[in-house]
């Protein structure tokens, strides 16, 4: 299930310390997995770049890595201090779990008020919809996502209501050239 992009930012609005796991998701296009296995020397806040390393396929990639999510996991940083973890868990030497990250989104979409039924991944496929409907090329979209075919992209090429509706008929073009 895809959350607009209305759905996102009330999430993101109602998280407070925790707002850097479902930005970097979500900014990223980021497995569950991948975010809370995150090092901090995977960030390369100089180059704009989250490198994950061994995800699905344990192949290595690169994921983009917003402004905004970088503000956020500054602050985050100089509060908790984490070593070698971004996301350190409750017991020491230890990432969060999946479970926990799962939780997290959980809470912030009764919080936020959200009534589909969506997981933490739908972050994910938001996120690739949204890139999509802001007209970016699926072939980047798929090599982004780290997908193997274009096939496990296509999923993505459903079209919402909106994308329709701002779609203009070319007999409206027609008649525009006709009056001038």
């Amino acid at each position: 299930m895809v959350l607009s992009r209305k759905e996102v930012k009330r999430i993101l609005d109602v998280t407070t310390n925790i707002k850097s796991i479902l930005m970097l998701m979500y900014s990223g296009g980021l497995r569950v997995g991948e975010v809370v296995r995150l090092k901090l020397k995977e960030i390369d806040s100089e180059r704009g770049l989250i490198h994950i390393r061994g995800s699905k396929g344990r192949k290595d990639r690169y994921r983009i890595l917003s402004p905004n999510v970088m503000f956020i996991l500054r602050e985050y940083y100089t509060q908790y201090k984490p070593k070698k973890w971004l996301l350190q868990g409750a017991k020491p030497g230890k990432h969060l779990s999946i479970r926990t990250v799962q939780a997290i989104f959980k809470h912030a979409c009764a919080k936020a008020g959200i009534q589909k039924d969506v997981s933490a991944n739908s972050l994910r496929h938001s996120f690739a919809t949204h890139l999509l409907e802001s007209g970016v090329d699926l072939r980047y979209i798929q090599e982004i996502l780290g997908y193997k075919s274009s096939k496990t992209t296509e999923i993505y090429t459903h079209v919402s209501k909106a994308t329709i509706a701002s779609i203009k008929s070319p007999l409206d073009s027609i008649f525009r050239e006709e009056q001038t």
